[in-house]
């Protein structure tokens, strides 16, 4: 019987990745909820010393598979590893971070286990009375006729994640197959505080690979020479939308950005569709889920899938002309007017304060 939930943790370089933390702090929420325990799995070569960290963020038991052949990740050996393990342990729920290896890996795996994925998750939920509590908030969904399908004593993992462009949120089950798996954004979920020196089982799973199982050939691993915007582990995140007016106008917010420590600059989907900014600053259902200390969105109108993004942030300032912007009924802080004026005068604040204060 299919049972326990399991989080693949993604390593480069032999650190593990924030996704596989948020994950496991997820994954200890359910567990509660379906009375199973939380396994990590991480392989790699010579990385069982990695094993305690997933410990101290909530795994009951790590699963080990190490071999040279894993020590950089290639799609089919991985694959195998995986593929192998599922098939020993039978787990019931597996979760995969939808990073670049995530969203290659996990599809591949849950085809040769024969079970369903559903890609690219914000949401996962078990417990019936939350998923209607979400529903309540989120939507206009006829939970009565949901009830009356599944019943209140459903346990099967509800998978909500944007679909059509992320214009609806759409909720998938997997009811006929084991494990029921899901690959689920960087930034959605939040980690546990670290429980130093907390103790669990770490076991070993070896796999027999053969020098076929290596379909590439790595010739040489060329390391990016700067270092990419994650705007998934800012600080504070300066963002602009639609009423900045124009591209230039995110050379201004970096100076917002470039006074406060740990700041980066983000965007809504409109500038990132127009070309004002790149992809990889987009916040939103087709952009990047966050949740800095502090968002200061500018000229954002808060569009649902825009708010999907970022309404989990811990403090949320809006400035817009329009007082009646759906950003406000979110924001802790919100000030009407003219982000041309005031963004400006927000600087000429913090170069004072930074004046005073060196």
């Amino acid at each position: 019987m299919a049972k326990d939930l399991f989080v693949i943790a993604e390593q480069r370089d032999g650190h593990i990745q924030k996704v596989s933390l948020e994950l496991l702090g997820e994954a200890t929420k359910l567990a509660k909820e379906l009375g199973e325990s939380v396994v990590g799995v991480i392989l790699g070569d010579n990385i069982k010393d990695k094993a305690q960290e997933l410990i101290e963020h909530g795994a009951e038991k790590v699963i080990v598979i190490e071999d040279p052949m894993l020590k950089e990740y290639v799609t089919e050996p991985y694959a195998k590893a995986l593929t192998a393990m599922i098939k020993e342990y039978d787990p019931n729920i597996v979760l995969f971070g939808a990073t670049s290896i995530g969203r290659d890996i996990a599809p591949r795996v849950a085809a040769r286990v024969h079970t369903g994925l559903t890609a690219d998750c914000t949401r996962l939920d078990v417990d019936m009375n939350e998923y209607f509590d979400y529903l309540h908030v989120a939507s206009n969904a006829d939970t009565k006729a949901i009830e009356a399908k599944l019943g209140m004593d459903d346990k099967t993992l509800k998978m909500t994640r944007p679909a059509f462009g992320g214009n609806v949120m759409a909720t998938i089950r997997c009811a006929d197959y084991r494990p029921q798996m899901a690959t689920v954004r960087p930034g959605v979920m939040k980690k546990l505080d670290v429980i130093e020196g907390a103790t669990g089982v770490v076991e070993e799973f070896k796999v027999e690979f053969t020098p076929e199982d290596m379909n590439v050939t790595i010739r040489e691993v060329v390391k990016a020479t700067h270092k990419a915007v994650d705007i998934t582990e800012a600080k504070v995140l300066v963002s602009g939308g639609r009423g900045i007016g124009s591209p230039e106008f995110f050379g201004t917010l970096q100076e917002v950005a470039d006074l406060i420590e740990g700041a980066e600059i983000s965007s809504s989907r409109a500038n990132v569709d127009a070309g004002w900014i790149a992809r990889d600053r987009q916040v939103g259902q087709t952009g990047k889920t966050v949740r800095p200390e502090l968002y200061i969105a500018n000229g954002i109108s808060g569009a649902i899938q825009h708010l999907a993004g970022m309404e989990n942030s811990e403090c949320i300032i809006a400035i817009n002309k329009n007082d009646t912007a759906a950003i406000f009924e979110v924001s802790d802080l919100g000030i009407v007017g003219d982000v041309k004026v005031i963004i400006p005068k927000l600087i000429d604040a913090l170069k004072a304060y930074h004046e005073a204060n060196d």
